[in-house]
């Protein structure tokens, strides 16, 4: 039986294409659609976790993640909308 891992999974939009990451592997990928982006991430990480050594893999596994916001000011002169 195959043991699941809950990873975080970012998705930004970038132009005409979305790319996903995995904070807690440092592994990316991308897709057409926020679904395709995931997926695809999802099996670059299933890769990396089926041919990386157990070395390989506690060195690229963080331990916590913590996905948040901040708030910033703006200088004066710089606006966004």
């Amino acid at each position: 039986m195959r043991s699941l891992l809950k990873l975080t999974a970012i998705i930004e939009r970038e132009c005409d294409v979305y790319v996903s990451l995995c904070p807690e592997v440092d592994i990316a990928s991308q897709g057409e659609s926020v679904e395709e982006a995931r997926d695809n991430l999802r099996e670059a990480l299933e890769l990396f976790f089926e041919a990386a050594s157990p070395e390989e893999i506690k060195q690229h596994l963080h331990g916590e993640i913590f996905v948040t916001q901040v708030e910033v000011a703006l200088g004066c002169f710089l606006t966004l909308t």
